[in-house]
């Protein structure tokens, strides 16, 4: 009986394990050389399968392109949707109506994978989940993801929601070179996303291998144990990708050897000339540049991660339209100028104080922000917006002080627009609730645009500014009235 008893057991773990077998996710990996865009390992790297949470990095991809062109604010609060509050785990547990920032959304979206904060951005970029991922699909094509498409922003297993190996390596390497500024995201162990500190659901990948900063881990039942990871190691950078994995530490381990594999195979210098290639639409990766033996001298090839070129697919429109967009500029800001000083003079009349807020200019302000995504685009720095005459920017009434931190001084709005956006993403915590402002001036002759945060204590904009310095970033602190 003992016999026939352990028989038994023997008959049903075997089953079992044949069972595991035969349900096995498929597996594919890719390896390349983020630098120059070069293959150094596929398998399976072209077959279409589910990506999981890998989806996840298209959603971050259209939510940083949306901040960065003034589409959404990072403060900007959204309604939690019935449809974003019902999806399943993993959660970061928003209730129906309930008011969250975008930040705080695509922090639960990066870091948490969280289905339902990943769902409210595609929401609150595109007015639907069914609209966003129609730009989901779009956006992928144009960056050369030729056999991605998207059914959810979450990556839940849908019909016909696939990508591949390759796929998701692109975007990945998009990830990193469009949005250099917001990459730091996919290092963190914990954020806070508001509603809680959440933990990095790449942890143990990021605490275990040396130079791993990313980028995205994804699972389903469908999909087994997914990731895409970066990791850096002197001038070298190499991207990961596994789909199929059978268990999350089998993963990591593979992912390990890939990226040691990327490493051994990965060029340490190149020749003169032969210099990295940012990413490129087309219906492959940009053309790898091998390393020559030059008779001349050889260089290192540059850090990708910290100056991270833009790539080179970005539309060509007509001269016509870029000259209209330059002039419809020039005149708007000569008339927010004049807007300012009859403001200055009406409040000088009045007796205002110099901490009350001038009188709002809303229309022209916005009217300028966007002659200036328009100018920008027609110039390749950001990508086109659908609409011109929606409002992209607000006047805000600072809030919490009178104290300001000011990030310099620029030659143009867009810069100052930027450098702006670009802090507010550095979770600063001491510039939780300031309001970005920009303040046109007249120098020495010269229209200058004074890029600040409003409305802190006098505690906060020195804390902030000591943080700012300590990154080699300028930064003055600003009394009231100045």
């Amino acid at each position: 009986m003992r016999l026939q008893a352990f028989s038994g057991a023997v008959l049903a773990l075997v089953l079992f394990f044949m069972g595991g077998l035969a349900t096995a996710a498929p597996y594919a990996a890719f390896v390349m050389d983020a630098r120059t865009g070069e293959v150094l390992h596929s398998r399976n790297a072209d077959t279409r399968l589910h990506p999981a949470s890998l989806t996840k990095m298209m959603t971050l991809y259209l939510a940083f392109k949306a901040v960065e062109s003034g589409q959404l604010s990072l403060d900007k609060k959204i309604k939690t949707s019935r449809n974003a509050a019902s999806e399943p785990p993993s959660r970061l547990g928003l209730k129906e109506g309930m008011r969250i920032t975008v930040r705080n959304l695509i922090r639960a979206t990066a870091v948490k994978s969280a289905n339902d904060a990943a769902t409210l951005l595609g929401e609150a970029i595109a007015g639907s989940e069914a609209k966003f991922t129609a730009q989901m699909t779009a956006q992928a094509k144009a960056l050369g993801m030729k056999r991605t498409t998207f059914k959810n922003a979450h990556g839940l297993t849908a019909s016909g929601h696939l990508s591949t190996a390759r796929d998701m390596s692109i975007l990945g390497r998009h990830l990193m070179y469009d949005f250099p500024d917001y990459y730091n995201l996919f290092s963190r162990r914990t954020t806070d996303a508001g509603l809680r500190t959440v933990p990095n659901t790449n942890r143990r990948l990021l605490a275990n291998y040396r130079g791993a900063d990313g980028i995205k881990t994804g699972y389903t039942n469908a999909a087994g144990f997914n990731l895409v990871s970066s990791a850096k190691r002197g001038n070298k950078r190499i991207i990961a990708t596994v789909f199929g994995g059978r268990t999350s530490a089998t993963r990591n381990a593979r992912i390990a050897e890939l990226l040691d594999m990327g490493f051994g195979r990965a060029p340490t210098k190149y020749a003169k000339g032969a210099a990295p290639a940012s990413p490129s639409s087309g219906s492959r990766l940009a053309a790898a540049t091998r390393p020559v033996k030059s008779d001349s001298f050889i260089i290192k090839a540059p850090r990708a991660a910290a100056n991270s070129p833009r790539p080179k697919h970005r539309p060509k429109f007509d001269e016509a339209a870029i000259v209209m967009a330059s002039v419809v500029l020039q005149s708007m800001e000569a008339e927010i100028l004049a807007a300012a000083q009859a403001n200055a003079a009406r409040n000088a009349q009045a007796n205002v104080g110099l901490l009350a807020p001038a009188a709002p200019t809303l229309e022209t302000e916005n009217t300028i922000v966007a002659a200036v995504t328009v100018a920008h685009t027609q110039r390749g720095y950001i990508e086109p917006e659908p609409d011109i005459n929606r409002i992209v920017s607000r006047a805000d009434t600072p809030r919490g002080g009178g104290w300001s931190v000011q990030l310099g001084a620029y030659s143009t709005r867009y810069k100052a627009q930027k450098t702006l956006l670009r802090t507010a993403l550095a979770d600063l915590g001491s510039l939780e609730g300031a309001h970005r402002k920009i303040i046109g001036a007249k120098v020495d002759g010269r229209h200058l645009y004074r890029a600040r945060f409003v409305g802190v204590s006098e505690s906060s904009a020195r804390k902030a500014c000591a943080r700012l310095k300590a990154r080699n970033k300028p930064c003055s602190v600003i009394q009231p009235g100045s």
